[in-house]
Formats: structure tokens, C-alpha cells, sequence
């Protein structure tokens, strides 16, 4: 996860931005950029939030 922003803020923003525009999902994300879902989302929920597959972003 060294490529992504460290900033929990601006890795909300770039997160949400690659889903709304490239990946139908978390999992194909985390696949094609080769990030640890796990971590990603421990990373994310910590900053409050919370992956939602319905809507395929954090909120």
C-alpha cells in the first residue's frame, strides 16, 4: 500500500473515485492494484469508515 495516499482522507477520496470509475468492486480493485483488501479496509475503518458492496464505496 505504499503506492496509495497515507493520509486516511485522501485515501478515502482516491478509494472511492477508483471504484466510482474503474472497478465494479472492491475485490477487482484490490486485485488490478494489488492492495491487501484487508489492510486497505482496517486502514479505512479505522478512520470511520465503512466499505457498503451495495453501493460499492466507503461511506
Amino acid at each position: 500500500m505504499d503506492n496509495l495516499p497515507q493520509d486516511p482522507a485522501m485515501l478515502f477520496s482516491f478509494i472511492n473515485m477508483k471504484l466510482r470509475d474503474e472497478y465494479p468492486s472492491l475485490d477487482e480493485l484490490c486485485a488490478s492494484l494489488d492492495i491487501d483488501r484487508k489492510l486497505l479496509e482496517e486502514k479505512l475503518n479505522a478512520a470511520g469508515w465503512e466499505y457498503n458492496p451495495e453501493a460499492n464505496k466507503f461511506w
